[in-house]
Parts: structure tokens; C-alpha cells; sequence
């Protein structure tokens, strides 16, 4: 398993956790589409993780910015221009990206999930969960 979930991701918010190990699912799945060796059309397939991967990271940005500011986190602007990057990342993915080479176009989601992972699940979201804490909340 590539993705698979660590300790040392959780931000110890119990649902700001399951929703990141959602995305590490969706993460596997394409581990999976790309670890295949096969001359099968996998063009549907790969629509439907990058569909799902969109759909679920819209729905996990906008809980993340919510969450956010109901401690008055002061950095949710730098996470707001963030998660426009990421989601602005995931639409510019096209079908016709995906007809000319669909195993680049499963490395690159791949790619894509994990900068998610090292640069802002484990930098960006760890600076709001730290002030979350510092500033007396409780998970």
C-alpha cells in the first residue's frame, strides 16, 4: 500500500482525520490504476478518480475553511488560496490528457496526493490544528 495512513498525519481533530484518510483511499485507488501492467482502457476509470477526488476535496476544503474560522484561525486566507490551487490542479486534468497517456495521467493524481500530503496536510493543516490547541480547544 502507497497510501497508506501514518501517525504522524493526524492532526488529532477526529474529523478532519477521517476526512483526510478518504483522501488516502482515493489515493490507493490510483496507486492501484498505475501499478497495473496492462493494454486495458483504464480512461473511465481514471475519470472516476479524478471526479471523486475533486467532489470529496471541495467538500473537505470548504469543511476545513468553516472549521477554520470558527476559532478565527488568522492564516485562512493563505488555506483559502491553497485549496483554490489544489482544486484549480484537479479541473485542469482533461480528457484529453487523459486519451494521451493514461498511466502519466494516474502519476500525476498520484503526484498530486502527495504534495497534498507533504506539503499541506503536514505543514499548512498541522499550523491550524497547532493554533487550534494553543488557543485552549479540545478535540
Amino acid at each position: 500500500m502507497a497510501f497508506q495512513w501514518k501517525e504522524r498525519y493526524s492532526l488529532k481533530i477526529p474529523e478532519i482525520d477521517a476526512q483526510h484518510k478518504r483522501l488516502f483511499e482515493i489515493g490507493e485507488h490510483a496507486y492501484e490504476l498505475a501499478s497495473l501492467n496492462d493494454d486495458y482502457d483504464h480512461f473511465d476509470e481514471i475519470r472516476t478518480i479524478i471526479n471523486e477526488l475533486l467532489e470529496y476535496t471541495q467538500y473537505h476544503f470548504k469543511y476545513e475553511e468553516k472549521f477554520m474560522s470558527t476559532f478565527n484561525y488568522p492564516d485562512i486566507n493563505d488555506q483559502i488560496t491553497s485549496h483554490n490551487f489544489y482544486v484549480n490542479k484537479i479541473k485542469g486534468i482533461t480528457d484529453s490528457q487523459i486519451d494521451d497517456d493514461q498511466h502519466k495521467a494516474v502519476l500525476d493524481i498520484l503526484d498530486f496526493l502527495a504534495e497534498w500530503i507533504s506539503s499541506h496536510i503536514l505543514i499548512s493543516d498541522r499550523k491550524y490544528a497547532d493554533y487550534y490547541f494553543q488557543h485552549g480547544n479540545k478535540a
